[in-house]
């Protein structure tokens, strides 16, 4: 029990070194600079970077999480199991220009899916220089192909020992990339046993550590203490997380006791080859000993200079550097930018260093530092602090920065400089309007319904200003009606559901009079609309009109976390933006209305009651489809037969209105023929060439199975349709393999063969779509075996809507009901048959 037990904590550390290896090798295999690995979630459709090697975590979080059907390279690459290859920018844009436009910088990039049998468990990925086309990287791909292959074998084991342990839930492990040259300084290595708490180090770090050979490594706090004394608690942090099956955030950078800057690295637990049976820890310890000429010399340079590892660290910085950032160099070694020098949290600064990071130009810009003596007021905010230049040259291994006092720029439209302008207080991210309105444009153009739009909102929109709180109001009949609402108190927004236009409210007014509200704080807020509900906040609000077109749409209300005023700038890029929004709510609005339309007459499509018989009970679901909302081709029907009944299912291929109409006249072939007790190939062959006639260049699947009740026996014919599940009355569950025919509307002179069955009493015949069996990133084949699996358990009291099958079909539906997003519509009928009774009964 006991080994057990550590094993299974030891599984997220085995799953991630398996992932940090595979990304690195991928990285050398394919020339890149940057790489990781996706990996999917518990969240179905959900993919989490669970590996980013190379670049700093915090600069990519809007890329840790990626839903399986946006339209980027990693989610193709998962969903349809096929590599994708963008060789450079231009490719990229024509391909994916929402993704190209979340990072616009020129890099290529190779994206192959990581499979295991028949499992798909996620996407490995390499940023690369770009190259002119893809047949430059034929050599690059099958060795990513390679690793691809290997690291799915490994994950298929590990999922036999765990089958929930090829998941990723949480951050990505941020990691350096493979050095481009070995360290100049000295290198030493140990291992550390948890159980018994033996370390070893070897000679090279005895001599780092200044001890001799002999000497005893004791504890492990003892040996902490003597790699870094002021850091050792962090280091038996780090490495008591490993031993726990955890990794830590690296590098580890920590103190000697002279102050030296030294990188400490640990991994494992891994099994000790010449300990058979202990899991040991083990890592490394760099000091890169004393400054190299280099150093030396930027030390003396007038400008200042500092340096970044490819995940964001300081690692250098010359005296006229933390002059010039107004921080000690020992508040700046060791520590990431954006936390040794908070100022620089801003979006504008993450922008550019996402643009060195990626592309091999290097990037010049100009940021005003902060004022030394505090707040200022707004009207003097724009000549407040100074400008500084700073200029970011790509390396292998490093980011060389070069700042010096910079001259104001080319004033703007506002006469404000063209440039970033500089938090209002330390740590507080940048409000600037720097936010790029085409990856709004670009979003919202796949956006398709209210929800939809409101999510791009949420998603894009509001962390590029740092808000917090996002309320969308849709104007219906005079009122405004809660569409979206995203980080309010729960309730706190329900007072003003439905609205009337004639409320004196600054949701209200901010559309009737076409002008944006914004307020610095909610004290100037309540000043402005004394007796308003306020929620427990401080922060400022923005209130924008939703106009398109002259049209009024709704309002939408941006929430932040603390007082602030809003430049001309910042309220020009808001207003305009809030046009976007408009205009796409206003299409979703439009759309939503024809798909309610087409919904109805595919509705009016489907039965509303199902041919009954004495023997024989029935049970029909139907699911339309979300994404999209479009309607689709997917139908069900039960038809008295002659003194048999026929049980009939089918799915019209693509969506749409002409999908739902050549559904309607499928069904009615297929009820003409079953009328007249047609033989089921005769049912088929003759559905057939009605489609084929009909020109529409759509096709269909379909199943007909024609029961006689009274014997069990049912003559079953198929066109391309996933094969029916069979559960007996002992429960055993089985798919029943049956011979058939290609799809319909294809080939006029196609055989469907008959196959015969026998259904027992208690029995129950399973016919359904493939929407209720197909998932992205599973083989169809999983999907109809859980679905027997599912059968086989859904055992149901009667339903308050019909008999016991109803309760069967409401279980095995239950799932897809409830998920928010069903890229395919699903049919689903249940047939059962019920023994005759005997004679003079």
């Amino acid at each position: 029990m006991t080994g057990s037990a550590e094993g299974a904590e030891r599984t997220p550390g085995r799953l991630a070194a398996l992932l940090i290896d595979a990304s690195a090798e991928a990285i050398s295999a394919a020339g890149g600079h940057a790489g990781g690995v996706y990996l999917r979630s518990g969240t179905p459709g959900l993919l989490r970077l669970a590996v980013l090697e190379g670049l700093p975590g915090p600069l990519f979080r809007p890329w840790w999480r990626l839903h399986v059907d946006r339209p980027f390279p990693v989610a193709d690459a998962y969903r349809l199991g096929v590599e994708v290859v963008l060789p450079n920018a231009t490719e990229t844009m024509r391909r994916y220009p929402q993704f190209a436009a979340s990072l616009p910088f020129q890099f290529g990039s190779l994206h192959v899916p990581v499979s295991g049998g028949s499992t798909v468990f996620g996407v490995l990925t390499v940023l690369r220089p770009s190259a002119s086309d893809a047949t430059e990287l034929l050599a690059e791909r099958e060795r990513l192909a390679r690793l691809a292959e290997e690291l799915g074998v490994a994950l298929e084991k590990l999922k036999d020992e765990d089958p929930s342990a090829v998941s990723w839930e949480g951050g990505p492990e941020c990691v350096r990339p493979p050095a481009g040259r070995p360290p100049a300084g000295r290198l030493g290595r140990f291992s550390w046993d948890p159980v018994t708490g033996a370390v070893t180090a070897d000679e090279p770090l005895n001599l780092v550590l200044g001890r001799a050979a002999g000497d005893a490594d004791g504890t492990v706090e003892a040996f902490a203490r003597a790699i870094a004394p002021d850091d050792a608690e962090r280091i038996l942090t780090a490495l008591r997380e490993v031993a726990g099956g955890r990794s830590p955030a690296l590098p580890l950078y920590a103190r000697a006791a002279d102050g030296a800057l030294r990188l400490v690295e640990v991994w494992g637990p891994y099994d000790d080859p010449g300990r058979p049976g202990t899991a040991a820890v083990r890592g490394v310890v760099l000091d890169p000993g004393p400054g190299t000429v280099g150093d030396a010399a930027a030390d003396l340079l007038p400008d200042g200079v500092f340096c970044l590892d490819r995940l964001g660290t300081v690692v250098y910085a010359n005296p006229p550097a933390a002059t010039l950032l107004r921080r000690p160099r020992t508040e700046l070694l060791g520590r990431p930018l954006w936390e040794g020098v908070p100022w620089l949290n801003q979006p504008a600064v993450e922008d550019h260093l996402r643009g060195a990071l990626l592309s091999p130009d290097p990037v010049h810009f100009h940021v005003r530092r902060p004022s030394a003596h505090g707040r200022v007021p707004a009207a003097a905010r724009p000549f407040a602090g100074d400008w500084l230049a700073l200029s970011v040259y790509p390396g292998p291994d490093l980011l060389t920065c070069t700042l010096r006092p910079g001259h104001r720029m080319a004033d703007g439209p506002s006469g404000v400089p063209d440039a970033l302008a500089a938090p209002e207080t330390a740590g507080t991210p940048s409000l600037a309007p720097l936010y790029r309105p085409i990856v709004l444009a670009i979003a919202l153009t796949e956006a398709v319904t209210a929800r939809q739009v409101s999510a791009v909102v949420m998603r894009e929109l509001l962390p590029a200003f740092g808000g917090r709180r996002l309320a969308i109001y849709l104007l219906q009949e005079r009122h405004l009606f809660l569409a979206w609402e995203s980080g309010f108190p729960k309730g706190f927004l329900a007072p003003f559901d439905g609205v009337g236009l004639d409320e004196r409210l600054p949701g209200v007014e901010t559309l009737t009079s076409g002008r944006p509200l914004f307020f610095d704080s909610m004290q100037q807020l309540s000043d402005a609309y004394p007796g308003i509900a306020l929620d427990a906040t401080e922060g400022a609000r923005a209130f924008l009109p939703l106009i398109a077109s002259g049209r009024s749409v709704g309002s939408c209300i941006l929430g932040f976390d603390r007082p602030r005023s809003f430049s001309s700038e910042e309220r020009a890029v808001l207003t305009a933006l809030a046009g976007l929004i408009a205009h796409a709510m206003e299409k979703a609005q439009r759309y939503e209305s024809e798909a309610a339309l087409a919904r109805g007459l595919q509705q009016a499509l489907l039965p509303r009651r199902l041919s009954e018989h004495p023997l024989v009970e029935t049970a029909g679901r139907y699911l339309p489809g979300t994404q999209g909302m479009e309607v689709g081709g997917d139908w069900y029907d039960v038809v008295a037969a002659g003194d048999g009944i026929a049980l009939v299912i089918g799915d019209v291929q693509g969506h749409g209105v002409q999908a739902a109409a050549t559904m309607g006249q499928l069904r009615s072939a297929v009820r003409a023929f079953a009328v007249g007790d047609r033989p089921p190939d005769e049912v088929m062959s003759g559905t057939n060439r009605l489609l084929i006639d009909l020109d529409s260049g759509l096709f269909a699947s379909c199943c007909y199975i024609r029961l006689d009740p009274v014997t069990g026996v049912a003559r079953a014919a198929v066109a391309g349709h996933p094969p029916p599940l069979l559960r007996r009355p002992d429960g055993r569950t089985q798919v029943v393999d049956l011979p058939g025919g290609v799809v319909l509307g294809v080939d006029p002179q196609a055989d469907y063969p008959v196959a015969e069955l026998r259904m027992e009493p208690g029995a129950v015949l399973a016919l359904y779509t493939d929407g209720l069996v197909e998932r992205p990133g599973v083989d169809i084949d999983d999907g109809i075996s859980a679905l027997r699996v599912a059968l086989a358990k859904a055992d149901a009291p009667p339903s308050p809507a019909g008999g016991a099958l109803a309760g069967v079909a409401n279980k095995l539906t239950a799932t897809a009901r409830h998920t928010a997003d069903r890229p395919d519509d699903i049919a689903l009928l249940l047939a059962t048959r019920r023994a005759a009774p005997l004679p003079g009964k």
